[in-house]
């Protein structure tokens, strides 16, 4: 047997952009093999995500159809109940899910939301799962409060390259986001963190992304891996739709760069038909999100994810079981 890809934070440009222009056969083969030497690859783990807030944000995230800045037509809502996010999450589990995500449409959460938020946190581990939240931006002593609630995983993606940044967000930086990364590392909580391909990028936009994540201190836990929804009346609404190898390739390069992370085939499904997703699957990818939401967007229903699961010979990792050799 071969020995096992090293775990590396010290991938340079010149690598990154070697593999991900390696003859597309050669890559899938090469993303596949270091995929079996850290995973089952008949694994793949669900979480399901629920919209705790929705709407209103202060940011101008220009995908995003929850801006209250950047044209889209969302109204903003309330955060939901405790109850509600807890009944919700037990559903979740019966559908099979072992992780439960829960995000709000916040620039950052105010210091009145925390008491719900951590018993949100509270609830969703007392059913038996992994949980999950992204709220934005978070201060120290917030990163200590969900951490102490028994936050299992913080979701902060840093969208893009930190070059194509600020031609889709402009009321954050680049660095913003990696310091909150590191806040909620720093205290102990895994860190969910990708991006999202087919804005409009270049392809070595795509490239730096996953090297940014690929070169900090510790891999990100799990790297969603998300494609454009295009959603009416946002600045990306009309751009032109990515070539699906390009998808791909971006797949298996977060594979190689990040071992033992879990790489999440998350947003734009609906839109990849099944041989596509079994690509994704076989160049790394072992994470999806369940259900026929996410957030505001749709996501294949669970029948349709069980029937591609069965057809592939997939089965879905249990609670506590993280797919690793």
């Amino acid at each position: 047997m071969l020995d096992a890809a090293p775990i590396r934070t010290d991938w340079t440009r010149e690598e990154a952009e070697a593999i991900y222009n390696t003859p597309f056969m050669d890559l899938l083969f090469q993303a596949h093999t270091v995929h079996r030497q850290y995973f089952d690859p008949n694994q793949v783990q669900k979480s399901k995500l629920l919209s705790i807030k929705t709407g209103g944000c202060a940011e101008d995230c220009a995908y995003c159809s929850q801006s209250a800045r950047n044209g889209a037509q969302l109204s903003a809502s309330k955060l939901i109940e405790v109850q509600r996010v807890i009944a919700e999450a037990r559903k979740a589990k019966e559908g099979g899910a072992t992780r439960y995500c829960m995000g709000a449409a916040w620039r950052s959460p105010k210091d009145r939301d925390m008491a719900a938020l951590e018993a949100m946190v509270q609830g969703v581990k007392d059913l038996g799962m992994e949980t999950c939240m992204t709220l934005g931006m978070l201060e120290e002593d917030q990163v200590f409060r969900l951490r102490d609630a028994g936050l299992d995983y913080y979701n902060h993606n840093i969208d893009t390259s930190e070059r194509y940044y600020s031609e889709i967000i402009t009321t954050r930086t680049f660095a913003d986001r990696i310091d909150t990364l590191n806040r909620v590392r720093e205290a102990g909580i895994k860190v969910c963190s990708g991006g999202i391909v087919g804005m409009g990028e270049q392809q070595l936009d795509r490239i730096d992304m996953m090297l940014a994540l690929a070169t900090l201190e510790v891999h990100p836990d799990s790297v969603p891996v998300n494609m454009l929804i295009p959603i009416a009346d946002t600045p990306l609404a009309n751009v032109e739709k990515l070539d699906p190898i390009e998808f791909v390739r971006s797949v298996a390069l977060a594979r190689i760069l990040m071992p033992k992370s879990h790489v999440r085939l998350s947003a734009g499904r609906t839109d990849m038909s099944d041989e596509m997703q079994a690509m994704c699957f076989f160049a790394g990818a072992n994470s999806i999100f369940v259900g026929d939401t996410l957030l505001t967007a749709d996501n294949p229903e669970e029948d349709k994810d069980q029937q591609l699961f069965d057809r592939l010979g997939i089965t879905a990792m249990a609670a506590g079981c993280d797919g690793s050799r």
